[in-house]
């Protein structure tokens, strides 16, 4: 992993083109290359990089930033297995003939700090190899996966990032796995085929290629207004956070997620 250091007066300026994680844009937005299948050789190289010093050392500022425990006593660790995250696929939205609910978007592994904070670790495989991209709070994609493995099991767990809901889906089934998902499908959920036409309507003019994508108004997302006291704002689906830039250009989100689920 490359040396990373935080530079918050380029957060601004990145977070307009890198934050939203939407279909009009989820590659190109975001600093996440996508890995093409989640072998257990990806998986293991994902997991070397989660626990390489260098990102240790990171996860311990990480950890220190809200002065909850000190930099030295944090003491990082990478706990359990990394797991693939899926999101809600363009190619499902457009209506492609074969096309899966959703796409592998990276792999993840956990963190946690001394004092029992955890944080998710996104990795990717870059240009540099197998790297670090995202650092957020929480355990959202560990405690989904569990969750959705246990409502269908079998099933695949997505992400539909627009507004931040999580599913499990399977067979002609999608379930929902948090208050965002009931809102959207119901408590208890609908058809894959009633999905897709609710996805299509919401994000079928949004796609990349679009004159919405063109136009650089992808994903929807109203930016929230700077907080003086905190980092600069972003668009992200998990909250305002700090970027970080590695020394090779590659991108480090710091982030938080939103409020309710901290």
């Amino acid at each position: 992993m490359t040396a990373m250091t935080v530079r918050s007066a380029a957060a601004a300026a990145l977070a307009a083109a890198t934050a939203v994680l939407a279909l009009a844009g989820q590659a190109a937005a975001a600093p996440v290359p996508q890995p093409q299948t989640a072998t257990a050789e990806n998986r293991a190289a994902a997991h070397e990089a989660a626990a390489a010093p260098a990102t240790l050392a990171t996860l311990s500022r990480f950890f220190s930033r809200e002065g909850k425990v000190s930099p030295a006593a944090a003491r990082p660790r990478i706990e359990g297995e990394t797991i693939p995250v899926s999101y809600l696929s363009p190619d499902f939205v457009a209506g492609r003939p074969g096309a899966s609910v959703a796409r592998l978007e990276f792999l993840v592994s956990q963190a946690v700090s001394s004092d029992g904070q955890r944080a998710a670790l996104w990795t990717a495989k870059t240009g540099q190899g197998w790297e670090v991209v995202n650092i957020a709070t929480g355990d959202d994609e560990f405690r989904y996966a569990r969750l959705g493995a246990a409502a269908l099991p079998g099933g695949t767990v997505f992400r539909e990032p627009q507004i931040d809901a999580w599913y499990v889906a399977g067979g002609e089934r999608v379930l929902p796995l948090d208050e965002d998902a009931v809102r959207a499908v119901g408590d208890r959920g609908t058809t894959l085929a009633a999905y897709r036409s609710r996805v299509t309507r919401a994000y079928g003019a949004k796609l990349p290629g679009s004159a919405y994508a063109k136009a650089g108004a992808a994903g929807g997302f109203a930016e929230p207004a700077p907080d003086p006291a905190g980092p600069p704002a972003a668009a992200l689906a998990g909250g305002a956070g700090a970027l970080a830039l590695g020394a090779a250009g590659s991108v480090l989100l710091l982030r938080r997620r939103r409020a309710a689920r901290s």
